[in-house]
């Protein structure tokens, strides 16, 4: 959680918050099929619902205010992962920027999977 505090007093934003607003971000880049999370049972990707799509990031607090952002994402086939990969961190740390005024540190994008 990071509190930011103002004049007339104080905000404090939860992971939750962090993380349904980056795997929005990163859902609706052209080539990302959606988020991914690892199967404990068969340990294979499975592509999670728009409403879960907050499972596929991981937030992590730095000591200076900022954060990193993991993405775990599936994509369509025949698309250019760097140029998709750029465009997701471009979009998750403008997003997460602008909607909560935190400062992202690094965004990590993880192609778990490509779908055909």
């Amino acid at each position: 959680m990071i509190r930011h505090d103002t004049e007339n007093g104080s905000v404090n934003v939860s992971t939750n918050v962090y993380t349904d607003i980056a795997g929005t971000a990163a859902s609706n880049c052209f080539g990302v099929k959606g988020m991914a999370a690892r199967s404990v049972k068969d340990g294979l990707y499975h592509l999670l619902r728009k409403e879960s799509a907050s499972k596929g990031v991981r937030v992590e607090f730095h000591e200076d205010g900022t954060i990193s952002i993991d993405l775990h994402v599936m994509v369509d086939h025949g698309v250019n992962l760097n140029a998709v990969g750029e465009s997701i961190i471009s979009e998750v740390r403008y997003v997460v920027n602008s909607t909560t005024g935190t400062e992202v540190r690094a965004v990590n994008v993880f192609f778990d999977s490509m779908s055909v």
